[in-house]
């Protein structure tokens, strides 16, 4: 039988880390300091090129070009839209959709070249659309998603914040979808994990290594890109937006990483299966494929999120009390993420339970990754052991 002092200090541990993540986390969880911040407009005359790799995206691909085409005319903004091997009509869509706007002449549409070798799918037909952009020396590349909605101003904030700060990469984590009840059990968990792993304030720090950026949303300078190597440094990364932050700020750049208010995603996750394989496609690249770090991710799962609540179950007075502490010290840090999507404070009650869900993802991650079949999107097998990336 454990004796009653280890069961005690055992159930000290989540709290010790509770109290950590709290206090000198760079406070992540404060999601009033990762907003986008207010900045004056941006000056005028900068010209922006948004690029979109596209690959069967005729769902979504024209509110995204119809919102970019719509933004304020502080800046100048064209469109290139890659269609890479789309089967659907991705590319009509697109020049449909500029074609509605009256804005034509600023959407250049590319067929993207087959897949290269050593590449992911996505930075090689981004690569192909920052390219053509740069023929046409912008002050500054925005790499965008396909089911991304701006808002109105987006673009001109992201270049007022990035001039007004000296930054050369500034990304916005996208609204993301809470429509369907599997949305807004996960999604706001999503991002909450993501600034836990990298705090905005670590990330904008010239002081801390720590770098990433939101794929949906990035404006980066052409010269930073430049010195970081471009997209080639980085053509065999998954998670392309976080290793194109660490290369920018690796050679000398400064990089922002904000929460937005009005860009959003409009690709819906209608239910737990489509979030599992959303988290499962990146999670144990994540993780660098390492099982030894799979492990520790379980057992620091475990120690957070269900030890807490097997104490106050089943742990003595004065256990149940430390486990009862550290649910209402992870749910008072998880809550401001669920108050930004607009929902019920009781959602973050069931975070110890989400927990469970994304460590079987990563689970499941690390089994498709063995089977040869991870990274798994739009049709290419993207991080395997057993078969070649990229296919």
């Amino acid at each position: 039988m454990i004796p009653p002092v280890a069961l005690d200090l055992a159930a000290a541990l989540p709290l010790l880390l509770w109290v950590y993540l709290l206090a000198a986390r760079g406070g992540f969880w404060r999601i009033s300091r990762a907003l986008a911040p207010r900045v004056p407009r941006a000056p005028p005359g900068k010209r922006v090129i948004a690029v979109i790799p596209a690959r069967n995206e005729a769902d979504v691909i024209a509110q995204a070009v119809e919102s970019l085409l719509g933004q304020d005319r502080a800046v100048a903004l064209e469109v290139i839209v890659v269609d890479d091997g789309s089967t659907d009509g991705t590319a009509a869509a697109a020049q449909a959709a500029a074609a509605r706007a009256g804005a034509s002449a600023r959407v250049t549409v590319i067929p993207g070249a087959l897949l290269a070798r050593g590449w992911s799918g996505k930075l090689w037909a981004l690569a192909q659309g920052v390219q053509r952009a740069l023929e046409r020396a912008p002050d500054f590349l925005l790499l965008t998603d396909a089911d991304v909605r701006h808002g109105r101003a987006d673009v001109a904030a992201l270049v007022a914040i990035a001039e007004a700060e000296g930054r050369d990469l500034v990304s916005y984590m996208v609204r993301l979808s809470v429509r369907t009840l599997a949305e807004r059990w996960l999604i706001p968990a999503f991002v909450f994990f993501f600034f836990e792993i990298y705090p905005p304030a670590w990330v904008a720090s010239p002081r801390a290594r720590t770098a990433a950026a939101a794929g949906g949303c990035i404006l980066i300078r052409p010269g930073a890109l430049a010195r970081a190597g471009g997209l080639t440094a980085i053509r065999a990364h998954l998670i392309d937006d976080c290793a194109l932050a660490a290369a920018v700020k690796a050679s000398g750049g400064s990089v922002r990483l904000a929460l937005a208010e009005t860009a959003e995603s409009i690709r819906p996750y209608g239910s737990l299966a489509e979030i599992g394989r959303m988290i499962s496609r990146s999670a144990f690249n994540q993780l660098r494929h390492s099982y030894a770090l799979l492990a520790a991710t379980l057992a620091g799962l475990a120690l957070a999120y269900a030890l807490p609540l097997a104490f106050l179950i089943a742990g003595d007075p004065l256990a149940r009390v430390l486990g009862a502490l550290s649910w209402a010290l992870m749910t008072l840090l998880y809550a401001p993420m669920v108050r930004f999507y607009r929902l019920s404070v009781l959602w973050s009650l069931t975070l110890p339970a989400i927990a469970l869900f994304y460590a079987a993802a990563t689970v499941h991650s690390a089994v498709e990754y063995t089977r040869g079949r991870g990274g798994r999107w739009k049709g290419r097998v993207q991080d395997a052991r057993a078969s070649g990336a990229g296919r």
